[in-house]
């Protein structure tokens, strides 16, 4: 018995660049702030975040972006500003791109990252203790690559977010179960990758 040929995936039309934020004073507090109230004005990148961004920069191995989109939390932007003053590009916000709300934890230990994960790999789609589903940030993730196909070609994007957002991103566009996108490697704070 042959097994039926999968259909490749429709070629996209730009080149996208996935990069997580540089190292956080989130980070350095072990604290999660995940909603706008918290994170547009507040909590941008510690000190380790900068050396971070300029040793990323210094040996920038990727295609150079002609378009940065990011988050609008204040950690991200300073994040896609960096970036986009090396490579003298102007940077766009995209609240699409924002971290993932975690409810009840706003605010409270990252450790209950750990909490919620355990969670997800029961339901993508649970809301439990006022968290955003794994199956929303993927919807709203594609979302922004969908709306960039529709708009533009030919451009190498560079999409600015964070770590939760990408990891759910990755693993939906792999075809993988959102309930597995703990399985997959995290990027690291000012982490880059490439989508093939």
């Amino acid at each position: 018995m042959s097994i039926p040929l999968q259909p490749d995936p429709p070629r996209r039309h730009n080149r996208y660049l996935l990069m997580r934020h540089g190292h956080s004073q989130a980070n350095a507090q072990q604290r999660i702030i995940s909603t706008p109230a918290q994170g547009l004005l507040a909590f941008g990148l510690s000190r380790q975040g900068v050396q971070e961004l300029d040793t990323r920069l210094a040996d920038w191995c990727w295609p150079v972006p002609t378009r940065i989109l990011h988050s609008d939390f204040l950690r991200t932007t300073e994040t896609a500003e960096r970036v986009a003053a090396h490579f003298g590009l102007e940077t766009q916000p995209e609240p699409r791109l924002r971290e993932r709300e975690f409810g009840q934890f706003e605010g409270g230990s990252d450790r209950h990252y750990h909490d919620v994960w355990a969670l997800d790999v029961r339901n993508p789609e649970h809301r439990e203790y006022g968290v955003e589903s794994v199956a929303s940030v993927a919807a709203r993730m594609q979302g922004v690559i969908g709306s960039l196909e529709s708009a533009l070609r030919d451009e190498t994007i560079l999409l600015v977010s964070h770590g939760d957002p990408l990891q759910i991103l990755l693993t939906a566009l792999e075809g993988r179960l959102l309930s597995e996108h703990r399985d997959r490697e995290a990027l690291l704070p000012a982490g880059v990758t490439m989508l093939e």
